[in-house]
């Protein structure tokens, strides 16, 4: 498949400039978890950074869509991996969440396919996961996002994410370098357990 024809199928890979490689991306308001947290003020969500700034571009909306729309083409994983392979890294979800059951089923597909590359996926869709964290490609780390800033980590996940208001706290390093991750990749990095962002 010609990436033109891939990009054409999924929406297309978004960059986010703090990255070191591209990622896909969805709809916040797509997001069913973060939806309801989005209205809980203390919560991650509350807020949410792709509700403001470039988000809001009416050509940023449409892209969006056209990839929610995408996940039901059936050419969806033969497309990604085209669109994938040759990258070291690898980010899902810069905006949006997992939609279905089988939208993760697809995404272990595309990295099951694409084993040269280091997938990234944080989310608070718990009821999406699989029982057994040992059914995730070895080359994908699922981070579970807390539902709480300042709360303690999920306990219902080996990896996960929190936002903290504390900078001693955080440890995520990418405010003192330009808001970019430079050489971290603690994200992506299974003996990691929690990564604590700052909050936006």
């Amino acid at each position: 498949m010609l990436k033109k024809e891939a990009r054409e199928i999924t929406g297309g890979l978004s960059k986010p400039s703090k990255m070191p490689g591209p990622a896909y991306n969805l709809p916040a308001w797509a997001c069913q978890t973060g939806s309801k947290l989005r209205k809980v003020k203390g919560s991650p969500c509350f807020g949410c950074y792709a509700f403001k700034g470039r988000y809001n571009f009416s050509n940023v909306q449409q892209a969006l869509r056209r990839r929610l729309d995408a996940l039901e083409s059936p050419l969806w994983v033969d497309a990604m991996v085209t669109l994938i392979k040759g990258h070291p890294w690898f980010r899902w979800h810069d905006s949006g969440d997992i939609q279905s059951e089988q939208h993760l089923k697809n995404i272990f597909k595309v990295c099951e396919l694409t084993p040269d590359t280091k997938h990234w996926l944080p989310t608070q869709e718990r009821g999406y996961l699989p029982a057994d964290p040992e059914e995730v490609p070895a080359n994908l780390i699922i981070r579970l996002s807390g539902s709480k800033i300042d709360g303690p980590s999920p306990k219902a996940w080996p990896w996960t994410s929190s936002v903290v208001t504390s900078s001693e706290a955080r440890t995520c390093p990418a405010p003192e370098q330009n808001n970019e991750c430079g050489s971290c990749r603690a994200c992506w990095d299974k003996s990691t357990s929690n990564v604590a962002y700052g909050k936006h």
